[in-house]
């Protein structure tokens, strides 16, 4: 797996080269845990996500990264929100710079069984109380905040 930093009102990050629509699944257990992968480049907990590919709905992008990244199947059933910062920036080992672009789905688990991937060094479902000291990008922290806000509508930013 390629290296990646990632950069959040860091007036010394990159300029940004590069924008790819991409997806994220935000998945609840009955116990009210989030699905949450450690990733290998960054040592980060994330919610499981990519960017999309030709051919494919960027829902069917969240539910296959999903399967992909934890080993879980998911329906998606709602949105949590619109990620388009321009202060969140990844830059890549091969000179890409991609500025955020994130949908962030709501995923009901529909089959599958948690495994790690060649992106995570462990897969689980966590309790948002837990997350608080576990090393976590600020952003995928908005994220998390706005679903224990629990909010009406999704977040637009």
């Amino acid at each position: 797996m390629g290296s990646r930093r990632d950069y959040y009102k860091d007036p010394d990050a990159p300029k940004p080269n590069s924008l790819k629509p991409g997806g994220a699944a935000l998945v609840v257990d009955e116990a009210g845990r989030v699905l949450m992968q450690r990733r290998g480049d960054s040592g980060n907990w994330s919610l499981p996500g990519g960017v999309m590919e030709v051919g494919e709905t960027l829902g069917e992008c969240v539910v296959r990264e999903t399967r992909e990244e934890t080993g879980v199947e998911i329906e998606v059933c709602g949105l949590l929100g619109i990620y388009t910062d321009p202060e969140h920036v990844i830059a890549y080992e091969d000179g890409e710079v991609r500025q955020e672009f994130a949908v962030v789905y709501f995923g009901r688990v529909v089959g599958g069984e948690i495994r790690v991937s060649e992106e995570s060094t462990e897969v689980r479902f966590v309790a948002l109380e837990e997350l608080e000291g576990m090393p976590v990008h600020p952003t995928v922290r908005l994220r998390l905040g706005h679903y224990r806000e629990r909010r009406e509508g999704p977040w637009l930013g």
